[in-house]
């Protein structure tokens, strides 16, 4: 799709949503109603109506989720603009970007700026975010800094996983199932029981089996990219009293799947090429080696590299809540033990240049406790958060066939983090609060790692000269510790001057703290330490529910002030370039969200929803291997502009059967993957659309058809630049998949 065509629509997408917002304020006062129920969220740590949050935060169910088929985070853009999520490699590692803030990084060492939180438990490391989504609540994606209120290093903002809790209602039930192209089953249970009137317990899983990957492998002829995932959740519920509330989560995840793979692209034009091949990155272009790509498929490669991946991962979280009378005091504790195994051919090619096998071992702990009061004059909460993850990382890199050797990379990283928060809305008046938040954090990250030429192949290693035979040589080495203390907080306020109508306005700062790159490095400056960063955000905004004309919306404008940006450079400095992280000195940025559901009372049954997010960002001067970046570059995974659209229509058919058809689209703007704005690796704006119909009885049952990016869009997620290596790659999004499914509960 050309940039101007993408544009083009997006102009009419827009002006769909301005007339839809438009017209629902025509309904005529002998129309019927639609009166619209309140939307809960804990944005705050509190169940409050969305209208009482001054804060931009979308919310989608957990019924939402499974129709829209959000099945694991990196779908999560399909319901909230100005939001990017990409994934550093084909299906693995993804990277949440909120208002143009986020982390352009892969490593498993490395916190995400935008805090993923599972039952209040925040995952500590990037590696931690490849999961599979089900029987689900609620999910919640916050926007703007929100360290005052949750654990770590939540610059970006938030997104709030809430699992489907154990009730007292009755035994239910449900099955879900269905089966899609590339030979794709899937499966999904519960079972909710309640013991006793003050014990019940929710058993749930979910197993995938796909056994035709989407890419394909010319050097071995075979398909790859397959999935086998299995996952079970098993939650006790114990509630003595309306003053305790206990709640214990047991779960495992098993991967025995593959990755898939990035398209290559080449540096040097082959012998004999036509002046009208330009060189690097068009296909055509050749590696030192001179292997090349010029098929036109970005699934389909020679490769290298055994695509497997393994993971293996058991987690607890223990939530208790008890009522003091004058307090509610709330305790979280989360546990977390991750491995995994997976292979990256970064070269993209079907030699050993820069292949990598990667195996990490992840331990995590964390205890938060709050207290909690609400009264006439003012809604206060008080807390402390403790945490401590342990990484272990390796890398096996083969660069035989350009090196005449083997790497080794490891990492050790031990993180320890302690705050102390609290936050008060104050009631000014009946319809003015006044919002304030305050936390002190302290974080210790403590690093051993290294990079050592083994010298693995006769006659010797090309990297660094040694004769074969040699002992390991240290490339880089890293043996350190850092510490920070900083202060994040909020001001604002919140003015309802009735109850369906909330305008608000706030000052924040958030803060993340540093850490250490943990990818190859040829010399030990590569891996020293980067700094934290820090985000003051300025935002205003408005919600407003109008039940009378079946709309709701809101609308919010953000400045930000960013300052010591931790972002991917390009480091030349070794004798093989590498990405890695750095600091940005100032960045800024500003932009705006609006979002709108409507169900006009004069189409009972059609339910209408957009977003649009408008965002422009702008790097300070910074240094890289290539000299000083002068002022004015975008930051990575920010599109100017962002949209969302979903229509969908229910119809009664009689005898207690209906039929819904819903077909929803987002359009994402050009954007950059490196702070260089490197436009081999650059994102061309985009459409993806989606469709589902169905057939259903109530909550009984359902029998449904589904697509996903109906066009067989191609757009690139993610990029990597290594051409002073003859070679770079781009990761590409999924190509359209379909299938059906079905559904039936018990009661």
């Amino acid at each position: 799709m050309t940039q101007q065509s993408g544009r083009a629509r997006l102009v009419a997408g827009v002006g769909a949503a301005a007339l839809m917002m438009a017209g629902a304020g025509l309904a005529r006062a002998d129309e019927p109603v639609i009166e619209l129920e309140a939307i809960t969220v804990t944005a705050q740590k509190r169940a409050q109506d969305t209208l009482d949050v001054g804060l931009n935060v979308a919310v989608i169910s957990g019924a939402d989720l499974a129709a829209r088929r959000v099945t694991q985070v990196s779908d999560l853009t399909a319901f909230t603009p100005n939001v990017d999520i990409k994934e550093n490699m084909p299906g693995i590692l993804p990277v949440v970007t909120i208002r143009g803030v986020g982390l352009n990084d892969f490593s498993a060492t490395n916190n995400p700026s935008a805090g993923v939180y599972v039952d209040e438990v925040y995952l500590s490391s990037l590696a931690l975010m490849n999961f599979d989504l089900f029987d689900l609540e609620r999910m919640e994606a916050l926007k703007g800094p929100q360290g005052t209120l949750y654990g770590r290093n939540s610059t970006a903002g938030a997104i709030n996983i809430l699992t489907a809790r154990p009730t007292f209602g009755g035994m239910e039930g449900r099955i879900a199932g269905g089966y899609g192209d590339y030979k794709t089953g899937e499966l999904e249970g519960m079972v909710n029981a309640p013991l006793s009137d003050t014990f019940a317990v929710r058993l749930s899983g979910k197993g995938v089996k796909q056994d035709e990957g989407f890419f394909f492998n010319r050097a071995t002829n075979t398909d790859f990219g397959r999935r086998k995932v299995g996952l079970g959740r098993l939650q006790a519920r114990w509630a003595p009293s309306d003053d305790l509330d206990v709640l214990l989560k047991l779960e495992v995840q098993k991967f025995r799947s593959q990755a898939g793979a990035p398209e290559f692209f080449g540096l040097l034009a082959p012998p004999g090429a036509p002046a009208s091949l330009v060189c690097p990155g068009s296909p055509g272009c050749t590696d030192f080696l001179g292997y090349r790509d010029i098929d036109g498929d970005p699934f389909k490669g020679e490769y290298s590299v055994d695509p497997t991946y393994d993971v293996d991962q058991r987690a607890a979280t223990l939530r208790i809540s008890a009522d003091l009378g004058w307090a509610t005091l709330t305790s979280i504790t989360g546990y977390v033990d991750f491995k995994r195994q997976w292979g990256a051919d970064t070269d993209a090619g079907p030699f050993r240049q820069t292949d990598f096998v990667e195996h990490d071992k992840i331990n995590q702990v964390s205890q938060e406790l709050r207290l909690s009061g609400a009264g006439e004059l003012s809604d206060w909460l008080v807390g402390a958060f403790a945490s401590r993850d342990r990484v272990e990382m390796t890398y096996d890199g083969a660069l035989q066939d350009l090196f005449n050797t083997t790497s080794l990379t490891f990492s050790n990283q031990t993180s320890k983090s302690a705050a102390a928060f609290g936050n008060i809305e104050y009631h000014l008046r009946p319809t003015l609060s006044l919002v304030a938040g305050l936390r002190y954090t302290w974080e210790e990250k403590a690093d051993v790692g290294a990079t050592l030429d083994l010298v693995s192949q006769p006659p010797g290693s090309a990297l660094t000269g040694a004769p074969f035979g040699a002992p390991p040589i240290p490339l880089a080495v890293v043996d350190a510790t850092i510490d920070d203390t900083n202060w994040s907080w909020k001001v604002g306020l919140n003015w309802k001057p009735d109850p369906t109508l909330l305008v608000y306005g706030s000052i924040s700062q958030g803060v993340k703290s540093g850490g250490f790159f943990s990818g190859v490095a040829t010399n030990s400056g590569q891996l020293q330490p980067y700094g934290p960063e820090t985000l003051i955000a300025y935002e205003a905004g408005v919600k407003q529910r109008l039940s009378a004309a079946g709309l709701s919306w809101s609308g919010s404008v953000f400045y930000y002030d960013y300052s010591d940006v931790q972002t991917f450079i390009r480091d030349t400095s070794g004798g093989l370039p590498i990405q890695r992280l750095g600091n940005v000195e100032e960045a800024t940025i500003y932009g705006a969200d609006l979002d709108g559901m409507w169900s006009p009372a004069a189409l009972p049954g059609l339910d209408l929803t957009a977003g649009l997010g408008l965002l422009h960002t702008e790097l300070g001067e910074f240094a890289s291997s290539f000299g000083i970046t002068p002022k004015g570059n975008k930051l990575p995974d920010a599109p100017e502009v962002s949209f969302n659209l979903s229509a969908a229509y229910t119809a009664d058919l009689g005898e207690n059967i209906q039929a819904r058809v819903q077909v929803d689209g987002r359009y994402a703007d050009d954007m950059f993957k490196d702070a260089l704005n490197d436009p081999l690796i650059a994102t061309q704006s985009y459409w993806l659309w989606n469709a589902r119909a169905s057939l259903f009885s109530g909550a009984d049952w359902e029998v449904a058809v589904w697509g996903k990016n109906l066009a067989d869009e191609r757009y690139v997620t993610q990029g990597v630049n290594n051409l002073p290596l003859g070679v770079g790659f781009r990761v590409y999004g999924a190509p359209r998949t379909w299938g059906v499914s079905f559904s039936k509960s018990f009661r």
